[in-house]
């Protein structure tokens, strides 16, 4: 009687431990489902949608980094970079060694305007010899150094992000804005005309010649490149306002 009763207690406590296991285990998997679709609404542009699943995930999972992360992205194309830095130092806390959140948050911090804090965190993401995509977190630095003045800095950075990724188009952004704010205006258009002919499309490409033909005084050529920007972007586009507005000023 004493052994049938021990198995009986031990089927129980069994049954006891895989129980909640189990119960974990599917709540994440519709967890992970529901993210995966706030995921596709946030790569189609639509943060309402995404953040309304992401809440919804969150709540089955609250302690999931991966949500956490995407949650900061939301927050970010809801333009709440405050609430974006809560949530990507979440996943951090949950995941320490999460360095693409890592350089989410620096991202945000950037948005945000806290120079300092950005650079930091980028470099942070740097330490990391296993990230994938390191010519981010070197233009991002670019950027945050750019705003501080500091542009030989700043040069460093956007070509290092370049030496990593040719091409790479906030880098390229990043150095024909310097080369504008630094009355470089000659070698701005020429950086920039070398790079439009290899990337035609590439819109930000054009509003920049625009921006070093209008600060040089070149108004008919300044004009013809704002009139591309605005056959490249939507009508709802801010580029595409943008260009509306300096050619309402310009003629």
């Amino acid at each position: 009687m004493k052994t049938k009763l021990y198995i009986l207690v031990c089927i129980c406590t069994v049954m006891a431990s895989c129980t909640p296991t189990l119960q974990t285990q599917k709540q994440n998997k519709i967890a992970q489902a529901i993210k995966k679709e706030g995921d596709v609404f946030q790569t189609q542009g639509n943060y309402t949608a995404a953040l309304s699943k992401l809440l919804d995930a969150e709540k089955i999972a609250p302690d999931d980094p991966y949500i956490q992360n995407s949650l900061g992205l939301a927050y970010m194309g809801k333009k709440k970079d405050d609430m974006a830095i809560q949530a990507f130092n979440k996943a951090l806390a949950l995941k320490p060694d999460y360095t693409e959140a890592l350089n989410n948050l620096g991202a945000a911090y950037l948005r945000d305007e806290k120079w300092d804090i950005a650079i930091k965190t980028f470099n942070k993401v740097l330490e990391d010899i296993t990230y994938p995509t390191p010519h981010y977190p070197l233009a991002n630095i670019g950027w945050a150094q750019m705003e501080q003045n500091n542009y030989p800095l700043a040069q460093e950075y956007f070509l290092n992000a370049l030496r990593e990724v040719p091409g790479f188009i906030p880098a390229v952004h990043g150095l024909a804005q310097l080369y504008i704010r630094t009355g470089q205006t000659d070698r701005a258009m020429a950086y920039l005309d070398k790079n439009i002919k290899r990337y035609p499309g590439t819109v930000i490409f054009h509003a920049d010649l625009a921006q070093a033909y209008e600060a040089c005084g070149q108004v008919r050529q300044a004009i013809k490149a704002w009139q591309m920007v605005m056959q490249l972007v939507p009508e709802n586009a801010s580029l595409y306002l943008r260009a509306e507005q300096r050619l309402f000023d310009l003629q």
